[in-house]
């Protein structure tokens, strides 16, 4: 029997496309923008999915929404949909594919309310003929192949996940992931991995486990009792972007506390380069905090408040650098727990 770091190095194949190893970095609104996915990539992550990019918004041009879809030097491409209506899903597809899109996710995932309150994301999945459609409209609208993320349901008296995975393969949808939460749990609880065992029952096509997997110890027992062939990595990568290449053993991960430092000073960067210094700024705040969470977690508190509230670039990567050496002289959370 091959040991779990053996099976995680494994490539995936994912129709035409291959998986380089079985820990995706997940779609992650808001966090798994360009510069992050850039890192989690050279990192040694699997796979890394946009953030989701809403169907009609990108067909009518909104900026953010191209902005979302970039993919600059990752390869392969993976794209996430957001939508509720087939005609939306099946344009915005077909400019994703022709933006560099190696392959199309469906987002049937997302608990939040401004987006199951139109009707996306994981409200798909209290009207299942409904969202067919939307996958048989993404389906055959594209050349390259198109997967599906979503929970185990809407709520525990509605667990409907294998239904709609049995169904979803039926009609081309060639990988599924799922979050071992229903949507009336959103985040709380711990995942149930067992649960991910009765798709794995209805279907055939890979099948990706999702929730609570932040160590390898994790993910062998999830693989175990989920059955899935993969996992992806979600909040666990905040503050860490190499995480999903440190589970799936690459060699391309920051080997100390210096290197690590350094990807999330270049992280800073990149953000204020993407975005511009107002937004960047703003944008870099939840980063930060959790940097410092991972690297730094004896910051003090006046300078906290200071890379949270300062609107200069410059003064917020000087701090930023300096609390970082400071604490490179400290045993990490991870070290001092080991």
């Amino acid at each position: 029997m091959q040991s779990i770091d053996a099976n995680l190095s494994q490539p995936l194949q994912i129709g035409p496309v291959t998986a380089r190893n079985r820990v995706f970095l997940a779609p992650l609104s808001g966090i798994s923008d360009l510069p992050f996915r850039q890192l989690a990539w050279r990192h040694g992550a699997g796979l890394v999915f946009t953030e989701m990019v809403a169907s009609r918004e990108l067909v009518i041009d909104h900026p953010e929404s191209h902005a979302r879809l970039r993919g600059d030097g990752i390869d392969p491409h993976v794209v996430q949909l957001a939508g509720r209506e087939a005609r939306w899903m099946g344009e915005a597809a077909k400019i994703a594919e022709d933006a560099g899109a190696a392959m199309i996710d469906i987002n049937m995932g997302c608990p939040a309310k401004k987006v199951t309150g139109g009707y996306s994301g994981s409200a798909l999945m209290r009207d299942p003929d409904h969202a067919l459609g939307l996958i048989e409209a993404t389906v055959k609208a594209v050349s390259v192949p198109v997967t599906l993320k979503m929970r185990l349901g809407w709520d525990h008296d509605n667990l409907n996940a294998p239904l709609i995975a049995a169904r979803a393969e039926a009609a081309g949808v060639q990988m599924i992931t799922i979050h071992g939460r229903t949507r009336m749990q959103f985040y709380k609880g711990r995942a149930d991995w067992d649960a991910i065992a009765r798709v794995r029952e209805a279907v055939t096509v890979p099948l990706i486990a999702n929730g609570d997997v932040t160590s390898r110890a994790d993910i062998a027992e999830c693989l175990r009792r989920s059955g899935a062939d993969a996992v992806m990595v979600g909040r666990g990568a905040q503050g860490q972007p190499w995480i999903c290449g440190e589970l799936a053993g690459s060699p391309d991960i920051p080997a100390d506390r210096k290197a690590r430092n350094a990807v999330a000073l270049e992280h800073y960067r990149a953000m204020i380069a993407h975005y511009g210094d107002d937004v960047g700024v703003r944008h870099a705040r939840k980063h930060i905090g959790w940097y410092l969470e991972t690297l730094a977690p004896e910051t003090p508190a006046d300078r906290k408040v200071t890379m949270m509230t300062s609107h200069s670039p410059d003064e917020v990567l000087e701090i930023f650098a300096e609390v970082l050496e400071t604490a490179a002289g400290l045993p990490s959370m991870m070290e001092s727990a080991a």
